[in-house]
């Protein structure tokens, strides 16, 4: 358990990468659109949790986000591991299941903190009801964290698209406007963080040219090595995954389906809004781009000036 835990808390909360020129990156709001309902809420998970969540083994898996799973002695004995990380974890692990209106409440009986967390996507209604998570709920829950999971642990607005694990498998609903802000595909996100399987994204667009770069990076990577451990970068959605399709047979702004070594996942897709991917030569030096003489990302003079 400890092993597992500590996996996923590591995807959660890898420290803040720094740029050149001694520029940091500063943290902002974090926002997932949700145009069903006409409001952002925010996120920003790291990518250190996602190798510790320890859903397996919290007890959660089988007695579910209900009163009796969250006060069992094994959530407790989890959460005490590492309680700002295990805090942090549920946030997002209520946020992907639980439907917006609803809230989850936990007492640590260590320290008798009483610890808060609000649903917004409602993906896994089965499970925030108490029942044992299904295997269709493994998978979307553990897309949904890893689409929210930042290398640099800043907080970046996305939209998340997809279908839930609901009886209908009804998909997250979204309007043409919320398509048009968020108008550059980033990624696919899949797998299962409750079996051990791990997670697993892919480019929903070319890699980033060289004088391109976004903080989304395990997400919308530059090239076929990106490393975002334990989120594993597997090339590009459209070699992975079966787009959706409508009645009518018109594509839909998601996949329906992915598929990895054999096994079909359901999967979540990520977009992002076009200044959120940023150029070499806009004339800011961003926390992702470096001092130099060239003209990339990682050698930016217009933006960043030349190096000490």
């Amino acid at each position: 358990m400890q092993g597992y835990a500590a996996g996923l808390i590591g995807l959660l909360v890898l420290g803040i990468g720094t740029g050149a020129c001694g520029v940091g990156a500063e943290r902002v709001e974090e926002e997932v659109a949700q145009a069903r309902r006409g409001e952002l809420s925010s996120n920003g998970l790291s990518t250190n949790g996602l190798s510790t969540n320890g859903l397996s083994t919290n007890g959660l898996s089988t007695n579910g986000l209900s009163t009796i799973g969250l006060s069992t002695n094994g959530f407790a004995t989890w959460f005490n591991q590492d309680p700002a990380t295990a805090d942090s974890v549920m946030e997002y692990v209520v946020k992907c299941a639980v439907p917006s209106g609803q809230v989850r409440q936990f007492t640590n009986p260590l320290t008798g903190t009483l610890h808060t967390w609000n649903g917004a996507l409602g993906l896994a209604p089965d499970w925030a009801a108490g029942s044992a998570a299904t295997v269709v709920e493994q998978e979307v829950i553990s897309a949904c964290l890893a689409a929210h999971a930042n290398k640099y642990g800043i907080h970046v607005a996305i939209s998340v698209l997809g279908r839930s694990a609901a009886g209908n498998s009804a998909p997250i609903p979204y309007s043409a406007e919320e398509l048009a802000t968020f108008s550059e595909p980033e990624s696919c996100f899949f797998g299962n963080l409750f079996d051990g399987t791990g997670v697993f994204a892919a480019n929903d667009q070319p890699y980033l040219s060289a004088d391109r770069s976004t903080s989304r990076t395990c997400g919308l990577a530059s090239g076929p090595t990106q490393s975002c451990p334990p989120l594993t970068h597997l090339g590009m959605c459209a070699s992975l995954c079966q787009r959706a399709v409508d009645s009518g047979g018109a594509a839909l702004p998601y996949y329906a389906t992915c598929t990895h070594a054999g096994r079909t996942f359901r999967p979540l897709t990520a977009r992002l809004r076009p200044q959120d991917i940023y150029q070499c030569g806009d004339g800011i030096c961003q926390f992702t781009e470096h001092c130099g003489t060239g003209t990339s990302a990682l050698s930016c003079q217009s933006d960043c000036g030349t190096c000490p």
